[in-house]
């Protein structure tokens, strides 16, 4: 069995275009951990009670921040943005003006680019030992988005077990705002093998089909009666290997199922038999993306145990990929004068 425990907070010590790293900790009265760094402001480490009372990982990351700057996946944990998810083609409209964005994905610009959110070093304030705000101002043009941008993040970790994380952004120019969070999860400890066997549930009647570059058609489609099916619960593998377009379009499940009651109900739950740790995440935001971490390869985190193909899944709480595009999807506008909020909340709990 392993034993799970924070990073040395020693081995997040670096400087990066001129600013400082760091390890931040959160703990609170019911033993639960969580590690933060201001490097893409992100969650590195979750430590969660499991049904025997051992303290789990259930965040797939690296032990330092060279482990993140040399990673195959850059994302784990990071707070995405400008856009996240894909734009088709790197290009939008907004007011008559045309934007030409990088091409990181194929032919999409995805997760606001190479140089995105994920990649910044934020300013941070921690406040006591539950909460704290990273800081980021996106100049004018950065990854050819349009507006100066300033950006919190505020990560606290409450009493009963929860990570709640709240976006907030205005910008001096008319601009396109898609933030979520990108962790990876395994109940079963990082570095556990797959997440095949965990239980998901998702209450959407609905969800955004895409085209073979992962770019939606423009509507939103039942799940009846097709691998999206979530409503009740059932593991990832016994859909995932289906003959389904779908499924061979995301290579397993990279797809947005419609939000239908925005942080009124959990908009996804997952379960894993083995530890007993149960994931619920409540959200604002109209969509939620589950990434079944289909390309996870060539990394060794942790716990040196080196990640799998599925071997952590992601829920991504926010608007649909390519709304830039999309008129019939929910508005990513940000104007001045105006302030986009948002709100994720991770929660943790043990079903015996």
């Amino acid at each position: 069995m392993t034993t799970y425990s924070l990073p040395d907070p020693s081995h997040f010590v670096r400087n990066i275009h001129g600013k400082n790293t760091h390890l931040i900790i959160l703990t609170n009265p019911a033993g639960m951990q969580v590690a933060l760094t201001d490097y893409g402001a992100r969650l590195v480490s979750a430590l969660v009670p499991d049904k025997g009372g051992n303290l789990v990982d259930v965040v797939l990351g690296f032990g330092s921040i060279d482990g993140y700057l040399h990673a195959h996946e850059k994302y784990h944990g990071a707070t995405i943005g400008r856009f996240g998810n894909r734009i088709a083609n790197g290009k939008f409209s907004l007011d008559g003006e045309d934007y030409t964005l990088a091409q990181n994905n194929g032919p999409n610009n995805l997760h606001g680019g190479e140089g995105g959110f994920h990649s910044k070093v934020w300013d941070r304030q921690v406040s006591f030992k539950q909460k704290v705000d990273f800081y980021y101002v996106s100049p004018d043009g950065e990854e050819g988005f349009p507006g100066e941008v300033k950006v919190n993040v505020c990560y606290e970790l409450t009493n009963e077990n929860e990570i709640i994380i709240r976006f907030r952004a205005t910008t001096n120019k008319p601009t396109v705002i898609n933030l979520t969070n990108h962790a990876y999860f395994n109940l079963n400890g990082e570095g556990n093998g797959d997440i095949l066997n965990h239980i998901l549930q998702i209450p959407s009647t609905h969800f955004i089909p895409i085209d073979d570059n992962q770019i939606p058609f423009g509507e939103e489609s039942p799940v009846e009666n097709t691998p999206f099916d979530f409503r009740r619960p059932k593991k990832v593998s016994e859909d995932i290997g289906q003959d389904n377009l779908q499924i061979k379009a995301g290579s397993g499940y990279d797809h947005t199922f419609v939000n239908p009651s925005p942080l009124s109900q959990a908009a996804a739950t997952a379960y894993a038999e083995d530890s007993g740790i149960q994931l619920q995440v409540y959200t604002t935001e109209p969509g939620i993306q589950l990434y079944t971490g289909n390309f996870l390869s060539d990394d060794t985190g942790k716990s040196g145990s080196k990640y799998l193909k599925r071997g952590g899944f992601c829920f991504e709480a926010q608007h649909y990929p390519d709304s830039p595009n999309q008129p019939n999807f929910p508005n990513v506008v940000l104007r001045p004068g105006e302030e986009f909020q948002s709100q994720i909340s991770y929660k943790f709990n043990i079903v015996k």
